[in-house]
């Protein structure tokens, strides 16, 4: 693919049937859960992509037992029961920060030494939340280049871990509900149980709420009293057979292109059964004009009469992955679009705050920038190059805009690599039709 994608405008109402790839947040959680379980674990619907490969990738690099087949979207893990196979290594997680946080988590319970590095990008996430509590647990956590972030040299607790009874641990995630989910899905590493007090004002989310009914499936019991989180002595993971969800993140970006259309979209095998918190997002565009049904498929959305959109204020902070998918429909709504409560994803793959505002400003229409909230007034889009800024959800949200506006093209298509490497082949193709 070229340096830019020219996004293909619709001149029809789309009839769309799309399949997804697997979630990436599950993917991970399962490939790191498979790995301390004990005995060998076969997970189906993998994601793959730059971040799972990354992840599997690390977990070889430990040691590790790990079949992939691509083609069936299947891979086995042998796991040793909460033991890594070796006690020295280095490991590269990429841009993934589920990778970076789960398994410096992982290394800081294990025996040995290792060295974790990450991609520039990576290296300017936070981490130091996460260190803070590691380093209080007992590991030795020596930042190779910036003080609280990644690469650093790490040295596991092992053996020398205090068997007295729970151990009692506070954690802040207001920046990052990440660090939380890597304390919780290691916690079986430490046989006596984890108590992790919550000092943030944010105290769950939607992702922590998968942590923990994923670790439920895997045999782990978590227990959340509105303040703390408790992982039991004795808690294991058992090896066994797993099916991953298919990504409800990426079927939102083809939601939302019926959405902007006024056409009609099913992602097959996404469901209300699906445990991922960007379900908000299918609701949020009932709220806008859409028509959505579950069917025997997967859930339909039909997109607002004449692509004519409502208004709206909305609190995305727990499916902000998708406030750049609102934001790409907000120009065409007949009202100006609010998303508040997202100050957090200023420190993902980008300022995403920043980013929206400077490329819709620069396609001409008027945007309003908070530290955690963004306004974005009706208007018709003009011609022009999408930055994504390596953001893969900037690059597939703001595709979105071509579909109704001319002379769309993004810039830096492969970013999305990370998640979803053949988002612009499949949108080609549907476009075709």
């Amino acid at each position: 693919m070229e340096n830019t994608y020219h996004v293909k405008t619709l001149h029809k109402k789309p009839d769309w049937r799309v399949k997804v790839p697997g979630s990436k947040s599950m993917t991970n959680r399962a490939l790191l859960m498979a790995a301390l379980a004990d005995g060998t674990t076969r997970l189906k619907g993998v994601l793959f992509s730059d971040d799972s490969r990354n992840f599997m990738d690390s977990l070889k690099s430990l040691g590790f037992s790990i079949k992939a087949d691509e083609q069936k979207k299947e891979v086995t893990v042998t796991g040793l029961n909460g033991a890594l196979p070796v006690t020295s290594g280095e490991i590269y997680v990429g841009s993934a920060g589920t990778a970076a946080r789960f398994l410096t988590a992982m290394l800081a319970l294990a025996e040995g030494t290792f060295t974790v590095n990450a991609s520039e990008q990576m290296k300017k996430r936070p981490m130091k939340p996460l260190f803070d509590v590691l380093s209080g647990m007992g590991a030795k956590i020596t930042c190779l280049e910036q003080e609280g972030f990644l690469p650093i040299k790490i040295q596991g607790i092992g053996n020398a871990q205090d068997t007295s009874g729970v151990l009692r641990t506070t954690l802040d995630i207001s920046e990052s509900t990440q660090f939380l989910s890597a304390l919780m899905l290691v916690s079986p590493m430490r046989k006596q149980g984890l108590h992790i007090k919550i000092t943030s004002r944010r105290k769950e989310g939607s992702y922590i709420r998968i942590t923990q009914k994923m670790m439920e499936q895997f045999g782990a019991k978590t227990k959340f009293d509105g303040e703390s989180y408790l992982m039991p002595q004795g808690n294991s993971y058992k090896a066994g057979t797993y099916q991953i969800e298919p990504d409800v993140s990426a079927a939102c970006y083809f939601y939302a292109a019926a959405a902007l259309t006024g056409g009609r979209t099913v992602v097959e095998n996404v469901t209300w059964d699906c445990m991922q918190g960007d379900l908000k997002f299918i609701r949020l565009l009932e709220k806008l004009g859409c028509t959505v049904q579950e069917t025997a498929s997967g859930i339909e959305v039909t997109g607002a009469k004449n692509g004519i959109l409502k208004g709206i204020t909305v609190d995305m902070k727990d499916f902000s992955d998708q406030t750049m998918t609102l934001a790409a429909l907000a120009p065409f709504a007949q009202a100006p679009v609010r998303i508040e409560n997202i100050g957090h994803i200023r420190l993902q793959e980008s300022d995403r705050i920043h980013a929206v505002v400077t490329e819709l400003t620069k396609l001409g229409i008027t945007c309003e920038e908070e530290e955690a909230a963004v306004t974005i007034h009706p208007g018709t889009p003009k011609a022009g190059i999408v930055q994504t800024y390596d953001d893969h959800r900037m690059a597939m949200a703001f595709a979105l805009i071509g579909l109704k506006t001319e002379g769309i093209e993004i810039a830096n298509p492969m970013c999305c690599k990370k998640t979803f490497e053949e988002y612009f082949d499949v949108l080609e193709q549907l476009c075709a039709d």
